[in-house]
């Protein structure tokens, strides 16, 4: 019996995986549609029908190509850092409860805060192993922008968690049934997608991958398949960022259409995003995190702080 829990467990988290990374292939090719259109272009139209084969093609090309390693690397901990930034992007799904198959947390979102402070250091040791200025600088960015925002992500996350009263990512369903969150807190909630751009390092925020500035960023020196690992980290994570403001602030979590639909139009407004603004200076984001977010965060958590305590 135990062995065969055992197995619907592991059958479950693979086709999570399975489901995780089909998504994000296809996340691309939408990505790449939307920037065409923005753009007045078609994007990719020629590989299978209406370009849809595309990212299987642009993977096959990724992960055959020649990986080179720089001569002045530290090669185990270049080599391992996309690895390991890829397993954690996958671990943070393990928070999605199956109907069929119940994998649920009650400290669900202290697991989700966990691993997403891990994901700097992946960042970080891949610049700095690389040996090479661009990546360090880059890595160093990385670390500093993520210190920055992530101090007022915890503090909006925990405005959530007061409503609920609970860490299980699934009780926010039952307490939006009548009203989402996104209207009762809605400057946090804007503030919530804003910070997940910075979290994802997507535009306007994509600092640590700086094209004018520093070539390419902390990842600059990685090849094929190190470089592809980075990328799907990065996409499932947009992905999950999307996933989580749907259940925090538009109905929470359930397997319907209407939730899906949903999941499609956050991450589309990541798309958007990315093909209207430029990026943002440096020191705006500083100033946007610690002068901006910090206060209002702090603000509304003792709104509801003291709401709570009024109301008992």
């Amino acid at each position: 019996m135990f062995f065969k829990d055992e197995l619907l467990i592991f059958l479950g988290l693979l086709i999570l995986i399975l489901g995780v990374l089909i998504g994000v292939a296809f996340l691309t090719l939408f990505e790449r549609k939307i920037l065409g259109y923005i753009q007045i272009r078609k994007g990719p139209n020629k590989v299978g029908f209406l370009g849809i084969l595309q990212p299987f093609s642009d993977a096959i090309k990724l992960f055959t190509k020649e990986q080179i390693y720089p001569s002045f690397s530290n090669y185990m901990s270049y080599y391992f850092s996309p690895v390991i930034s890829f397993i954690l992007s996958l671990m943070i799904w393990m928070l999605i409860p199956y109907y069929f198959n119940m994998i649920n947390f009650n400290l669900g979102i202290l697991f989700f805060l966990c691993c997403t402070s891990m994901g700097v250091y992946t960042v970080m040791i891949a610049g700095w192993s690389s040996n090479s200025n661009y990546s360090l600088l880059g890595g160093l960015r990385a670390v500093a922008q993520t210190i920055s925002y992530e101090v007022s992500l915890a503090l909006i996350f925990l405005c959530s968690i007061l409503l609920i009263m609970d860490f299980n990512m699934m009780n926010f369903f039952f307490f939006q049934v009548n009203i989402w969150f996104i209207w009762i807190l809605f400057p946090l909630s804007l503030c919530w997608l804003s910070s997940s751009l910075a979290e994802t390092n997507r535009t306007p925020f994509d600092f640590a991958e700086g094209e004018s500035e520093l070539v390419s960023g902390f990842n600059i020196e990685y090849s094929s398949g190190g470089f592809a690992l980075i990328f799907l980290a990065e996409y499932s994570s947009i992905l999950f960022m999307s996933f989580l403001f749907v259940v925090m602030y538009m109905g929470g979590y359930s397997l319907s259409l209407m939730f899906y639909l949903k999941l499609s139009f956050v991450s589309f407004i990541f798309i958007w995003v990315r093909g209207t603004l430029p990026r943002y200076r440096y020191d705006k984001l500083m100033y946007l995190a610690w002068k901006s977010y910090l206060p209002i965060s702090l603000n509304f958590l003792l709104l509801l702080m003291g709401l709570k305590i009024f109301l008992m």
